[in-house]
């Protein structure tokens, strides 16, 4: 790991966390074939305009019926507590405690009848559009590291794919893992593993200007790491892959004090406590990656809050749904405000569905059934819901959807053809980046 150290105080990536905790990244990332390999494929070829995705992961399975599929005409054991209302679009209508989103309903679109989740508690479906069950050797990889594949880094300056989601209990939630691909396509991660730390020695963020103490520390690091031989063979591009991690742009994007107050605080603070086993409510990661992929970050992934609520649904329902819609209709409005709205796609989604009928704790069981997405940008089509459950809320009877035609459409959106673009496996056979699903045909 590489951990540039900086001065530790307020207003830096959430709840007093410094930027010596964020600024990471796994060493293999840096001094393996990661960013370098990026910059080789850059140099070899034009690549094409910046188009990025931010996916944001709700982990436990978020309860559809709460949220955009409310059944209000359902018996009392299925339909719960909360009341639908209306939306900026007639006809549509979403939780109560979502209002915010519900006055941007026309810059969103539901999605309420995602089908084929495998049942996991895993964020794996959700990243790679694929089951896991059926895996190639090395594994499949996850979107973002496809896209840091096929199109490589729009900016010498950043990194192509960026994870936020802090490290979580329940390992199977967390992301970052390049599959087949390598390590060379392995996200920045600001809060990855760091058993094996590695420190740029004597160099904080404020001496990053000076150049000749970032070279002779930089020398240092690279004496240090050829003794494991982790560096050998480093040439011109892997310094620049280095040039990458300690760039002025991406130490910028990373520094929440450069937005206005009223930015900040239309996002909200937020709370560094995990949730379950799950994730914190980090208000700020929204923040965050609408500045990353202004900067140029291709794909930036986070996990919010905990939703795998078994008991007492409709009482965390009521903590973590407000939130939520304050963060989501927040990075929404902002990509809006920017001119980013054609140029980001978002996404907001978990790894399956809830039970229609309300256990006897009041919570809602694992349901593979169905599940459902809310998707923004990219200039997809909004202002519209696909599919419909039947009456309560528990399998798809219009327009089923699949993993796999939601990362077809994410593909769609970077500009990059689902149909025809593959990438190469271990054996070096070509593997089709959607199996062959179209991208949702009503959204492009």
């Amino acid at each position: 790991m590489l951990t540039i150290l900086g001065e530790a105080r307020q207003g830096g990536f959430c709840d007093r966390t410094s930027r010596r905790g964020f600024l990471r990244i796994g060493s293999l990332a840096l001094a393996g074939v990661s960013c370098a390999d990026v910059l080789r494929a850059e140099a070899a070829q034009k690549k094409s305009g910046s188009k990025s995705v931010i996916m944001i992961f709700l982990p436990g399975g978020p309860p559809h019926q709460d949220m955009y599929d409310l059944k209000p005409g359902a018996p009392a054991e299925v339909r719960g507590e909360f009341r639908p209302i209306r939306t900026k679009v007639p006809g549509i209508e979403i939780c109560e405690h979502l209002p915010r989103l519900a006055g941007q309903m026309d810059k969103l679109a539901v999605v309420r009848t995602i089908v084929g989740c495998t049942g996991d508690h895993y964020s794996f479906q959700c990243m790679t559009g694929r089951d896991h069950r059926r895996q190639p050797p090395g594994g499949w990889p996850e979107f973002g590291s496809v896209a840091a594949r096929l199109q490589g880094s729009s900016s010498p300056a950043v990194p192509p794919y960026v994870g936020l989601s802090p490290r979580m209990q329940h390992r199977p939630y967390n992301s970052g893992y390049p599959g087949f691909l390598g390590p060379g396509y392995t996200p920045f991660q600001p809060n990855g593993d760091g058993k094996e730390d590695l420190v740029l020695q004597g160099v904080s963020l404020e001496r990053l200007g000076d150049r000749r103490g970032l070279v002779q520390a930089f020398d240092r690091f690279n004496r240090a790491a050829d003794q494991s031989g982790m560096m050998d063979g480093m040439d011109t591009f892997q310094r620049q892959a280095f040039g990458v991690l300690t760039s002025s742009k991406l130490a910028e994007a990373l520094d929440l004090s450069r937005e206005p107050a009223a930015v900040r605080e239309r996002y909200g603070t937020g709370t560094a406590v995990h949730q379950g086993d799950g994730a914190p409510r980090l208000m700020e990661q929204f923040l965050m990656a609408r500045r990353l992929v202004e900067a140029g970050v291709r794909c930036v992934t986070l996990s919010f809050s905990f939703w795998d609520y078994h008991g007492s649904n409709f009482d965390l329902c009521r903590q973590n749904l407000p939130p939520l819609d304050q963060g989501v209709s927040a990075l929404v409005e902002d990509l809006h405000a920017r001119g980013l709205d054609q140029d980001v796609t978002v996404i907001v989604w978990g790894e399956f569905g809830r039970t229609p009928k309300i256990n006897a704790q009041a919570g809602r069981d694992h349901w593979p059934n169905v599940s459902c997405a809310l998707l923004a940008g990219g200039g997809l089509r909004t202002g519209q819901v696909i599919g419909a459950t039947d009456r309560q809320g528990g399998e798809a009877v219009e327009r089923p959807v699949r993993f796999e035609e939601i990362h077809a459409t994410l593909y769609n959106r970077l500009g990059i053809d689902p149909g025809t673009a593959t990438v190469n496996d271990l054996s070096g056979r070509p593997q089709y980046i959607s199996d062959h699903y179209p991208a949702i045909r009503e959204l492009v």
